[in-house]
């Protein structure tokens, strides 16, 4: 096999596949990527048996071949390539000849034979979104999923679409997230998709209203992003029932700056650390929004102005997961919707649902 190829779109390539190579592992093919000539390109694949990922580059092809190169090792030596090119070169015993400029590398690669096939994918619906809608949806919602193992299921998001809207839905067990969008598809279809692959995800997503394509079969799911397939598992069991989850009344509504209550959050969010906890104590009333809070270190105590109707009301929130929300919100206003000093609020957008934030509240102990 010998190829040449350009330095930069080599490096960046490298150096995304290298996210889904194992790094533990009894497999050395695993620790790897396969690399594979074609038609004036190369194709370039890595699968940690969870997630899986190809791209395939143009590339000026010298003689046809594959082989596995060791991803870390091969990373750095193209990364710091001295030329705009780079030359693979490998023989019939599995070494490669890596040759930029002035620079040359002999390196011990493994027969492409070793490298696991990636699962067949097969009897797919296929969906398209425009990249900056998923790549929003998927931010939308990542920060509420699951870290722990208790419920597996809950370590993915779910994907649920009927009556042509798509919901995405993240829920760890103190906090909800749902994004929702309008989407054009024939019939109903829901699975659940892990957490660690979205996030590989989303750091291939552009900004831009280029299309995307997801296919899920009843075990795995492929996204087609750009010149990149990302291939992952998807996770069974019972989602949580979102819907019914979402407090339907309300006694108290907020109307409220989300940049003014996240900077009055992390003001008296300054008190908490890892050691000292203590939840942040809000209070609504006459249009405005104390926020206290009270660790061992001190007392905090600040004020903002909002828009409040209903019933005045305390209550209090972890600061990390209502600020989560109020971050994920990514819009100049929110409304917080609340039943009670310990039920659930819901942070909205100020008009319409286009997402839904769920936040369990702390149970508040009486000031001295």
């Amino acid at each position: 096999m010998k190829f040449t190829i350009d330095k930069r779109i080599l490096t960046e390539a490298v150096g995304n596949l290298q996210r889904a190579v194992s790094t533990k592992t009894s497999i050395p093919a695993l620790e790897g990527i396969l690399i594979r000539t074609d038609v004036e390109k190369i194709i370039l694949s890595a699968y940690d048996l969870e997630i899986g990922m190809q791209t395939e580059l143009p590339a000026v092809i010298s003689a046809p071949g594959a082989i596995i190169l060791t991803a870390r090792l091969f990373s750095e030596i193209v990364r710091k390539s001295p030329a705009d090119d780079v030359t693979v070169e490998s023989d019939d015993r599995n070494t490669a000849t890596i040759t930029s400029g002035v620079s040359c590398f002999t390196i011990i690669g493994m027969n492409a034979a070793e490298f696991p096939e990636f699962p067949k994918i097969t009897d797919t619906d296929t969906l398209r979104l425009p990249a900056n809608v998923l790549k929003s949806m998927i931010r939308q919602t990542l920060f509420a999923i699951a870290d722990s193992n208790a419920k597996p299921i809950h370590q993915g998001s779910l994907f649920k679409i009927e009556d042509n809207m798509l919901d995405v839905v993240s829920v760890d067990g103190y906090r909800l997230a749902l994004r929702r969008e309008a989407i054009r598809f024939d019939g109903s279809l829901d699975f659940v998709v892990p957490g660690k692959t979205l996030s590989e995800v989303l750091k291939l997503l552009r900004d831009d209203d280029g299309e995307v394509e997801i296919c899920p079969s009843r075990r795995h799911i492929l996204f087609k992003i750009d010149n990149y397939t990302v291939l992952s598992a998807l996770l069974e069991g019972e989602f949580l029932d979102y819907r019914a989850a979402l407090p339907k009344d309300k006694k108290t509504e907020v109307t409220v700056s989300t940049r003014t209550l996240i900077d009055s959050v992390e003001r008296v969010s300054l008190l908490i650390t890892d050691r000292l906890k203590s939840p942040v104590r809000c209070v609504f009333n006459e249009d405005t929004v104390k926020l206290l809070c009270s660790t061992t270190m001190g007392r905090a105590n600040d004020q903002i102005e909002a828009k409040i109707t209903g019933d005045p009301l305390e209550i209090g929130f972890n600061n990390k997961y209502l600020l989560d929300a109020l971050r994920a919100a990514e819009c100049d206003e929110v409304r917080l919707e609340l039943g009670g000093p310990i039920s659930p609020m819901l942070v909205l957008p100020k008009e319409g649902d286009s997402f839904s934030f769920l936040v369990l509240p702390v149970r508040l102990r009486s000031e001295v």
